[in-house]
């Protein structure tokens, strides 16, 4: 009875260790990179003995606990390194090549990156952001020797002499109104609305009293016009006289202005004399426009009814202070070129007047101010007055308001 048992463990010993083995090899062996040695194959399948099968023969389960423990020596190994026994020598980039330090000193160390977008070589990435793309295909970005290298476009483009396209004769009012009718209205539509408009403005440069030694006077210069900004039509008066007496001067001045250039204009007209008696009438041409540095300037020649000649030449500036105050300077001249008697005027130089005025424009449209005057006559025009009793001229204190509208 002893010997059947003995012979049925022997049995099971033998029939169980390859079988083992046989499990082990296929667990271990199909997994890639994971070639196990051939020495622990030969040791899974001893020739057994009756010495060495005496022990298990006690318990027939140990054959099978007895192979567990031949897995513990490899379980260090596998928590130090996952990767620990594995091929990893066909994997792109892992070309350990015997090296192992260098991925700790940089971890894409084996990493061929030279092929991803704007990962060139350090020196070239530093003098061009844009190094390693591809920006050929961007309008007006075509490389030197490409096929994309003149095509250049919008503002790329040389200037031309192409003519402006026509503009559209397809109007829809054409079919209610008439094509000749809309034509016309079309045409001065667009004059008008360049430059063809009609405009008008009515200014008063001086309207003040005059306060004067021994009497109180008063004067006037102003003008007003009406047109375009090519031909005007232009009405222009000044005078003075004295509170108590009759007018001492006065004329007013009829011309038609047409524009030389955006800041001259040719005027020509009639100007007739109120005062002194006897009264004149004269034909008048002259120049008025804007000087350099913002002076206004006038200069105008007068022939009379009778064959006299005079002339007169003024202007004036108007300096800024601040926001509100303006201070204008002003001076005016009148000249003859003989003696006219009967109007007390003599050759050469007759009158001069030089002001400054200061203003102050809390609405420019109405703007008072003060400040001083002082006229003289000069030649045979002083002998004249004088002979008359009248002052020859001296300084006055002047208020008034600058206004237009």
């Amino acid at each position: 009875m002893n010997r059947s048992l003995l012979l049925a463990g022997l049995a099971s010993a033998v029939v169980a260790s390859p079988v083992f083995g046989q499990s082990m090899d296929h667990s271990m062996h199909n997994m890639p990179g994971m070639t196990m040695p051939a020495k622990p194959a030969a040791k899974a399948t001893p020739t057994p003995t009756r010495k060495a099968a005496a022990k298990p023969a006690a318990k027939r389960k140990a054959p099978v606990r007895r192979a567990a423990p031949r897995r513990a020596p490899t379980a260090p190994a596998r928590a130090a390194d996952p990767h620990a026994g594995h091929d990893m020598s066909g994997m792109q980039g892992m070309n350990m090549g015997g090296q192992q330090a260098a991925p700790a000193q940089d971890p894409h160390a084996g990493h061929d990156m030279s092929a991803m977008p704007g990962m060139g070589s350090p020196a070239a990435a530093g003098q061009d952001p844009h190094a390693g793309h591809d920006m050929s295909a961007m309008p007006g970005m075509a490389m030197e020797g490409s096929s994309q290298a003149g095509a250049r476009v919008g503002t790329d483009l040389p200037p031309g002499n192409k003519p402006a396209p026509a503009p559209p004769g397809d109007h829809l009012a054409d079919r209610v109104w008439g094509a000749d009718a809309m034509a016309s209205s079309r045409e001065n539509d667009l004059r008008r609305e360049h430059g063809g408009m009609t405009y008008y403005q009515v200014l008063f440069n001086l309207a003040e009293y005059q306060a004067r030694k021994g009497r109180d006077g008063y004067r006037w210069d102003g003008e007003a016009w009406v047109g375009g900004d090519i031909n005007r039509l232009w009405l222009k008066s000044e005078g003075e006289g004295s509170f108590g007496k009759s007018l001492e001067s006065a004329e007013v001045q009829a011309l038609y202005s047409h524009a030389l250039d955006p800041y001259w204009n040719l005027q020509a007209g009639v100007r007739y004399d109120f005062k002194p008696n006897p009264s004149r009438t004269y034909a008048t041409i002259g120049i008025e426009g804007l000087a350099p540095y913002q002076f206004e300037v006038e200069g105008a020649l007068f022939l009379s009814d009778k064959g006299d000649v005079l002339a007169r030449a003024e202007g004036y500036y108007d300096q800024r202070i601040t926001n509100y105050f303006v201070l204008q300077p002003r001076v005016e001249a009148n000249f003859a070129a003989q003696d006219v008697r009967d109007n007390g005027i003599g050759s050469g130089l007759t009158d001069l007047e030089a002001g400054l005025r200061l203003r102050y424009e809390g609405r420019r449209e109405f703007a008072p101010y003060i400040g001083v005057s002082w006229e003289r006559q000069f030649g045979d025009t002083a002998r004249f007055s004088r002979a008359r009793g009248d002052d020859t001229g001296g300084f006055s204190f002047v208020a008034g308001v600058r206004t237009w509208f």
